[in-house]
């Protein structure tokens, strides 16, 4: 499928043309092609030639992960031979080579350049990291984490490639929650913050790039948000434990400046893109709050012997499985809305985890063996089934054009 023929269904569904204008444009611009085709082969030629194939992106995203992991693990088997000055220089070309290598290829080789810069700001994590060790700085691991974020920042500004980017983009919200953690080591819902942090920071990520044309940016931080908002529910649902050693909540400030992490950046952020983030951040807010306290407690009991011993635990109440899956609907509807499949592609299949997740948490402990597995294999087949019909469904009406008022009356 063409790109314009994308852009105009995504105009159909949002009702800025009718099918008679969409079906026109279609026509104009396939004349244009075959036109440009017969006249101009070589152009065409020239064109393909700048771009690159998907399969040319797979093999520089691998070279890239490839390249840095050798390095690594070459650097790692000669450490210990080494002096700390020779470490220290080991380092730093370590660095220099790869940021040099990408700004002689850059004229010509633009992707083989962007490969290389995103490798020397990848290991320039682990350079941070190993000067600090080889000059045994005093350590607190969020500052190398900054130091991190803004070298990937000052490489944003300097190549404007979608490289430097997507690692600017990850590694401060990184630095934030890692900051956070730190000052709320060892305090009662430590866990809960950071889940809200980074369910709230994912579902910004996957609305605020809908649409846009940097693909790249777009598609990784689709993938980490994705995954990263699976991972905050278990830390949401941890509830407010009291392990052993933490004695109390974090202190007042602390709190303050997890719910300027949690809600007042994402929110500023959001502003940027207001139709397309600010009302899926507003409810990832309202989730994120609730979420925590949809806890059942209970006390289990233990006998060893002459010994009884007794376990406080807690478990996703019923709500719990409510709200999420409340949550999945609303990612669904924001994905129609938004006419982005990929949101509802990724909804649908959240949705049918929850109900999985509830079936398995609350339903078949209480089924024997044999009638468990079937009821498993019930929900499979026609839930499956249901689900992908309803997401075919949802797919076909985002492609197809509003009704006009003459097709209403």
């Amino acid at each position: 499928m063409t790109e314009y023929d994308s852009l105009l269904k995504r105009w159909q569904s949002a009702g800025l043309l009718d099918a008679e204008a969409a079906t026109r444009i279609r026509v104009w611009e396939s004349a244009q092609t075959s036109t440009a085709g017969l006249a101009a082969p070589d152009a065409r030629k020239e064109a393909r030639a700048e771009g690159m194939a998907w399969q040319g992106r797979v093999a520089l995203i691998l070279g890239g992960i490839l390249l840095a992991s050798g390095v690594i693990l070459f650097v790692s088997a000669h450490w210990d031979q080494l002096g700390r000055g020779m470490r220290y220089l080991l380092v730093m070309a370590m660095v220099t080579v790869f940021h040099l290598g990408g700004a002689v290829s850059r004229e010509k080789y633009k992707g083989l350049s962007t490969t290389l810069h995103a490798v020397g700001t990848i290991l320039t994590g682990g350079a941070i990291a190993l000067v600090g060790q080889i000059f045994n700085i005093q350590e607190h691991w969020p500052a190398a984490v900054l130091m991190w974020a803004i070298a990937a920042l000052l490489g944003w500004i300097l190549l404007r490639d979608q490289a430097q980017q997507t690692l600017t983009l990850l590694l401060f919200p990184t630095w934030l929650m890692c900051e956070w953690s730190n000052a709320a080591e060892n305090h009662i819902g430590q866990e809960p913050y950071i889940g809200r942090m980074l369910f709230v920071w994912a579902i910004l990520y996957l609305t605020l790039f809908i649409g846009t044309d940097r693909r790249v940016v777009r598609g990784i931080l689709f993938a980490v948000s994705a995954i990263a908002a699976v991972t905050s529910i278990f830390f949401l649902l941890e509830g407010w434990h009291s392990w052993y050693g933490m004695q109390s909540y974090p202190p007042f400030h602390t709190r303050f400046w997890g719910w300027v992490d949690i809600a007042a950046i994402p929110l500023l952020f959001s502003l940027f893109r207001l139709r397309k983030s600010l009302i899926p951040v507003l409810g990832a807010t309202a989730f994120v709050i609730a979420l925590p306290w949809c806890n059942r407690l209970f006390v289990e009991h233990f006998d060893n012997g002459n010994t009884h011993t007794s376990w406080t635990r807690t478990e996703p109440n019923l709500a719990a499985h409510a709200l999420v899956a409340a949550f999945c609907v609303f990612l669904i509807w924001w994905g129609v809305r938004e006419a982005s499949r990929g949101l509802v592609n990724l909804g649908t299949v959240f949705f049918g985890a929850t109900v999985t997740w509830f079936y398995f948490s609350d339903l078949f402990d209480k089924m024997g063996r044999s009638l468990g597995l079937i009821g498993l294999g019930v929900l499979f087949l026609a839930g499956g089934w249901a689900l992908e019909k309803t997401r075919r469904g949802l797919l076909a009406h985002m492609s197809q054009p509003p009704a006009s008022l003459g097709e209403v009356r």
